[in-house]
């Protein structure tokens, strides 16, 4: 088990990550409203990468940067790369505040990843507020009525690669720094949504929709170093459930830029997500032989 000072900055970091994140998305949702997907985040992606060559330098850890191709850094890179492409698409396509529920599931899909893959083991308690909470999601994005679409079904596969990435970020030993597992991820981003890119027209760079691209870059390479950071030697069990800090943050702005406010069933829906997501992290961090521990030093 983590220390409690470990987990106090574990939560400080993602209730960070959190904020920095969800207006990074606000800053891109405004850009898809010009840029294709792949465009946007390759533009993102130079700016980040400039930026995260600059902060391994200014901390002195430029002699680390050779551990950005260990396996494991770049598998949490890849699982971020799809995530990221998949956000992004759908951001065209979804109100904020709604995907941002949809992405909330994320923990949910961490527990059922681990069982999956044999490393953890879920009691009847755990089952059925995964249920529920697989119920919220079914409720948010409403399958059969008029908001469901191909939007809704590109961000709930966003979501099982999130909770890939937060399962592959646990496997990085702690020797491997932040700024560099940051780098290597953005990197790759950068990469895939070039990639992608080769099938979309992109359009003029000089507008004002790079700017929002160039803030968004600014915060997402913040929110990569603090969500990154808020997963290493803490408990995951208990900092994942601050994660969902970010519904507030999103039903806000989503309601203060675009005027979207998600109806009393998606509210519903919500509640579900997040009532179930923090007692399958309660029942994690309360069952002492849980393997979503800490990376060992």
């Amino acid at each position: 088990m983590a220390s409690a000072a470990d987990n106090r900055r574990g939560i400080l970091f993602m209730l960070t990550a959190m904020t920095l994140f969800v207006c990074n998305d606000a800053f891109m949702k405004l850009a898809r409203e010009v840029y294709p997907p792949g465009q946007a985040l390759a533009l993102r992606a130079v700016v980040a990468i400039v930026i995260g060559v600059a902060l391994i330098f200014a901390v002195g850890e430029q002699d680390r940067i050779g551990m950005a191709i260990q396996p494991r850094v770049l598998l949490r890179g890849l699982l971020e790369s799809l995530s990221a492409l998949l956000f992004g698409w759908s951001l065209g396509l979804l109100p904020l505040a709604t995907i941002t529920a949809i992405n909330m599931a994320s923990p949910l899909m961490i527990v059922v990843l681990a069982v999956l893959f044999r490393v953890e083991s879920v009691g009847w308690r755990r089952t059925l507020a995964l249920l529920v909470g697989f119920a919220g999601v079914l409720v948010v994005v409403r399958p059969g009525a008029e908001s469901f679409g191909i939007g809704a079904i590109v961000a709930l596969i966003s979501t099982v690669f999130t909770a890939g990435r937060d399962l592959a970020t646990r496997m990085i030993g702690p020797q491997v720094p932040s700024t560099v597992v940051a780098l290597t991820t953005t990197v790759l981003v950068g990469v895939i949504g070039a990639g992608f890119g080769l099938t979309e027209e992109w359009h003029p760079v000089w507008r004002l929709e790079s700017v929002y691209v160039l803030l968004a870059s600014l915060l997402v390479t913040g929110g990569s170093f603090c969500i990154i950071s808020a997963f290493r030697r803490t408990d995951v069990g208990v900092v994942s459930q601050y994660r969902y800090s970010v519904i507030v943050i999103a039903a806000a702005l989503g309601y203060l830029v675009w005027g979207d406010l998600p109806d009393a069933i998606a509210f519903g829906g919500m509640a579900l997500i997040v009532g179930s997501g923090l007692y399958t992290m309660h029942r994690q961090r309360v069952k002492p032989d849980s393997v979503l521990k800490p990376a060992p030093e």
